[in-house]
This record gives structure tokens, C-alpha cells and sequence, in this order.
């Protein structure tokens, strides 16, 4: 069981957690928001991050997570693959996407609408869970850095978006 925390190029604030899988391309962990928290998974991809840190504090926390018997399994069926790949794989497993781009502070949250080479739409999904219809604007595939499913507030979103419906 190890716990890294990542420095994502350009951004301030650092992310943490329980490292799942790794390829060349990309890390799987359970996110680790704050403390010893566990809430969802994130995929960073590597050529993003800027440093993996594992200091002592990295080292307490998995302390804590072995005394609290956190399982460090990867999620059912997840395999690594290309980033439009990793996209569809989570929309259809967890019904909406969540990604993050060059942009720090802002969750991305859709259903995919259109691929186009390296470009694709979406579906922009609003945190009331409503579709923007407005919404139109091409995201690139190599500019994603995470893509994160399964936290509390992504089921939630999901949750008012399929109440929407």
C-alpha cells in the first residue's frame, strides 16, 4: 500500500492518493481529498504531474488506511487504455464523465456528444444535474490531466441528472 502525493504542472493546489495501477501513461488511485479520506477514484495522467511526493505525512496516512482495512483494489473491469478510451469507460461505467484540463478549479461534468480526432464535445451536465443546452465547446483529448469517478459528489451529480430526465 502506497500513497503519493502528485504536483500537477502549473496548478497550486496538490492531489493526493492511495496509488491503485500505474502504466506509462497514467495513474489509478483512490482519491485521498483531505486526511485520511478516501472518496473516489482519480486517474492523473503522467506527463502532467511535475513531482510524486512520499514523505512522512504520505507514510501516516497509510498507516491509518491499513488500521482501517482500506481495500487497494482497482475498480471492476478498469483496464488502461487511450485517453478516449479511459472516458468511455467511465461514462459507462459510472453514467457521466468528470475530467479535469489545464484549468485547476473547474470539474468538468458531461456525457460524451461527439469525438472528432482529437477533439470531442460533451454534454455539459450542470451541478443541478440539468443539461446547459448553451454549452458548446470542444474539449482536446491530450489536454485532459484527470479523470475522476465514483467520489460522493460525482453520484450526486449523477443522481440529479438522471432525475432530470
Amino acid at each position: 500500500m502506497k500513497v503519493e502525493t502528485f504536483l500537477i504542472e502549473d496548478w497550486e493546489d496538490t492531489e493526493t492518493g492511495l496509488l491503485l495501477e500505474e502504466n506509462k501513461d497514467w495513474i489509478l488511485v483512490k482519491h485521498i481529498p483531505v486526511d485520511y479520506l478516501i472518496d473516489g477514484y482519480k486517474l492523473f495522467r503522467k506527463s502532467a504531474i511535475k513531482e510524486r511526493i512520499h514523505s512522512d505525512i504520505e507514510t501516516n496516512i497509510e498507516k491509518v488506511l491499513r488500521l482501517k482495512n482500506i481495500s487497494h483494489s482497482v475498480p471492476s473491469g478498469f483496464e488502461f487504455s487511450d485517453t478516449l478510451n479511459l472516458l468511455k469507460w467511465a461514462e459507462a461505467n459510472f453514467e457521466i464523465l468528470e475530467f479535469q484540463d489545464d484549468s485547476e478549479s473547474e470539474l468538468i461534468y458531461g456525457k460524451l456528444k461527439r469525438v472528432d480526432g482529437d477533439e470531442f464535445t460533451i454534454d455539459f451536465i450542470n451541478a443541478d444535474g440539468t443539461v446547459d443546452p448553451l454549452f458548446d465547446y470542444e474539449f482536446s483529448l491530450e489536454a485532459i490531466r484527470i479523470i475522476s469517478f465514483d467520489s460522493d459528489y460525482h453520484q450526486s451529480i449523477r443522481l440529479l441528472y438522471k432525475d432530470n430526465l
